[in-house]
């Protein structure tokens, strides 16, 4: 596992845009229509941003996986904080679906615990390198490098039994219109 630089920003975007692209949340936030796959490019370029401000980015050995975790409680506002996050809403999200994907965040938000955890936003393999132990290891070495419990959610099925089967356990299941979101955890932190 390399811990990632602002000069690796392309390599990630790139990995978690095609590993992201047919994703139900991440198209749930995402405007769509023409340029959906340019706007999940910003949001990953925006979640790359913030992992660097306030948590970490990883690469896998072979540069063909990566994982963006954030420190939920070291996260601040700034100035810059706010340009991306207006960009991200504007840009991305779109103006008229602003709210929806903010009432979403707040929802997901209230089932983390209060205590400092470790934010798993973003794992992904690109798609010609899946299904090789890449991701399996890049989340082993993330596991064994972390102290604090690791938080995630996702709304693919497949992707639940992934991390089950890697020690994660499903804590609670929120509906959206894209269907079920799966919060999970793993199987040592409790709320």
């Amino acid at each position: 596992m390399i811990k990632a630089a602002y000069t690796d920003k392309e390599t990630v975007v790139r990995i978690l845009t095609a590993a992201f692209a047919d994703n139900k949340s991440v198209n749930y936030v995402v405007r769509q229509g023409r340029g959906r796959i340019a706007r999940i490019r910003a949001l990953m370029a925006y979640s790359f941003e913030l992992c660097m401000l306030f948590g970490r980015v990883y690469l896998s050995e072979d540069r063909q996986a990566c994982a963006l975790t954030l420190f939920p409680d070291r996260k601040k506002t700034t100035l810059k904080t706010i340009l991306l996050d207006l960009r991200l809403a504007l840009n991305v999200i779109g103006p008229g679906r602003v709210r929806r994907v903010m009432q979403r965040e707040v929802r997901i938000k209230a089932a983390y615990p209060a205590t400092p955890i470790n934010y798993l936003w973003f794992i992904g393999v690109l798609p010609g390198e899946q299904r090789q132990g890449t991701g399996s290891r890049l989340l082993r070495q993330l596991l064994a490098h972390g102290q604090r419990p690791v938080y995630l959610e996702t709304s693919m099925i497949d992707n639940v039994n992934w991390y089950t089967k890697r020690g994660f356990e499903v804590y609670q299941t929120l509906q959206f219109g894209h269907g079920d979101l799966y919060l999970l955890r793993t199987s040592t932190a409790r709320a």
